[in-house]
């Protein structure tokens, strides 16, 4: 199944130029090796507003599937899992909760983790973690149940 893919990196200090993204370059590569199409990547700092901004213009770009990485932590600034739910969606808490059980196998911090998924639209929206291992990891533990959900989204909206 092609799946036309979007990938987000949050990060204060990538989107300042402080040092590269490795995080967005590391799912690109993972969403290559699973076959999905990359139609755009972006850089944003840890924002509301702009991670919001940045769904939605993928979502017209005609993303089925949108990855981001980073913001997902305890931390002041880890705002993404906000910004996601305050587009409206519907959550889809299987997948953080997949995400944090297989986690808990590498580190006990990922307890920590916020990651999760949603509904926005009929696009599926999956928050990973910052760190590129992780963010690439956690995506492996769900992507068996990717394409089955974005026919289930996607079924009867032809």
């Amino acid at each position: 199944m092609e799946i036309k893919t979007g990938i987000i990196t949050v990060s204060d200090r990538a989107a300042a130029g402080v040092y590269p993204d490795l995080g967005g370059p590391a799912l690109k590569a993972a969403a290559a090796a699973y076959g999905w199409t990359v139609l755009d990547t972006a850089i944003t700092p840890d924002e509301r507003g702009e991670i919001q901004r940045l769904i939605r213009h993928q979502t017209a770009l005609g993303c089925q599937l949108i990855l981001t990485t980073g913001g997902t932590g305890i931390a002041p600034r880890d705002v993404t899992p906000e910004a996601v739910r305050e587009l409206g969606g519907r959550e889809l808490p299987g997948f953080g909760e997949v995400m944090r059980r297989e986690s808990l196998k590498i580190t006990p911090h990922s307890m920590l983790s916020r990651c999760l998924a949603a509904d926005v639209g009929g696009v599926l929206v999956v928050c990973l973690p910052g760190k590129p291992t992780g963010a690439v990891e956690c995506l492996g533990f769900v992507v068996s149940a990717i394409p089955h959900c974005l026919e289930l989204l996607h079924a009867g909206a032809g």
